[in-house]
């Protein structure tokens, strides 16, 4: 009843929707990167949208699976196979005794998630599956997954009666995921509690000007490279709380945007913060990748939040009713 490790990926970690309510207390949230990813991928294996799920880069781990298992990958596809079979993404897929799976090739996106039907056995930490890399806790010993980790699941369910000879089959529904993303389009952003404090030329630069992910990025922030932007005046700031998706200034003008392993305050002028329904998008952008910023009210920012988790509680209630229908077909569970 477990998934081993036999190699391990650049940096795979058990996260859910992560944990709330210790940032006083210097502890941040971690969690997914991609919140609409995680959620799709449990949905349609009849998870909880925030169970706890594989969160994975490029080059991503090899996985044997020990037992059977229905799995779902969303977010990026970075080209899994088991043996010479292709496996979708946003699709539910059976796994065989003894499959490995394996990613072969970055295709679309940056962050792969994968979730198996009813979860993994792993243990909470302050309430939240998600690794805190920095505390050494929660997830999968509080760390990125390593050679011959073994990740028990909670429960398994014999499928040899669907899946006969193959080592892998994929289930007859699959999540279109297109308008859930803004791929293409600017990342949207409300204004910060210093945007007012840029000079007349940095606040038209902020919306107009192209800015790059530079490979100083990781799960903390993304460093972008841009023009340098300047304030009115040089001021002394107090440090404050900050969150994920915050938009800072650093000395030398450059922008950070705080991702899932942010830390709690910061001193550096708080400009922006990126939209909470853009913020998948944005953790699916790869280094090197340009974006745009498009200046928004909060208003806006929270109509459009409230129709992405609109849409998504939708595809949950579609994915459990197919899913419902098929296990009781051939009378599984």
């Amino acid at each position: 009843m477990s998934i081993r490790v036999l190699q391990p990926g650049l940096l795979d970690t058990i996260q859910d929707a992560g944990r709330t309510g210790y940032q006083h207390l210097g502890i941040n949230p971690a969690g997914a990167m991609d919140r609409i990813a995680m959620y799709v991928a449990n949905s349609l294996v009849g998870n909880a949208p925030t169970e706890a799920v594989i969160e994975m880069h490029f080059p991503a781990a090899a996985l044997l699976f020990e037992d059977f298992a229905m799995i779902a990958l969303s977010g990026a596809d970075l080209g899994a196979m088991v043996n010479d079979q292709p496996v979708p993404v946003n699709k539910p897929v059976l796994m065989t005794r003894q499959a490995v799976l394996r990613f072969t090739r970055p295709v679309s996106g940056a962050i792969c998630y994968l979730a198996v039907r009813h979860g993994l056995d792993v243990a909470a930490w302050l309430g939240s599956y998600s690794t805190h890399l920095k505390a050494g806790a929660g997830g999968f010993e509080g760390r990125a997954l390593q050679r011959n980790d073994v990740l028990p699941m909670r429960q398994v369910t014999p499928y040899n009666k669907f899946l006969q000879q193959h080592l892998a089959r994929e289930l007859p529904w699959s999540i279109g995921v297109r308008d859930l993303y803004t791929t293409g389009n600017p990342i949207r952003i409300t204004t910060g509690s210093s945007f007012a404090l840029l000079n007349e030329h940095a606040r038209q630069q902020l919306t107009d000007a192209a800015f790059t992910i530079t490979q100083q990025s990781d799960r903390m922030g993304f460093r972008l490279q841009g023009p340098a932007l300047k304030l009115a005046e040089k001021t002394e700031m107090l440090s404050a709380g900050v969150t994920r998706g915050t938009i800072q200034l650093l000395p030398n003008g450059q922008l950070i945007i705080l991702m899932a392993d942010q830390q709690t305050t910061g001193g550096y002028p708080r400009l922006a913060h990126v939209i909470t329904a853009d913020q998948p998008t944005l953790a699916q952008l790869q280094t090197r990748q340009q974006l745009h910023f498009n200046l928004i009210t909060t208003t806006e920012a929270e109509d459009l939040l409230w129709h992405q988790e609109q849409r998504l509680q939708l595809l949950q209630n579609a994915c459990k009713l197919r899913l419902e229908e098929w296990l009781s077909q051939y009378g599984l569970h």
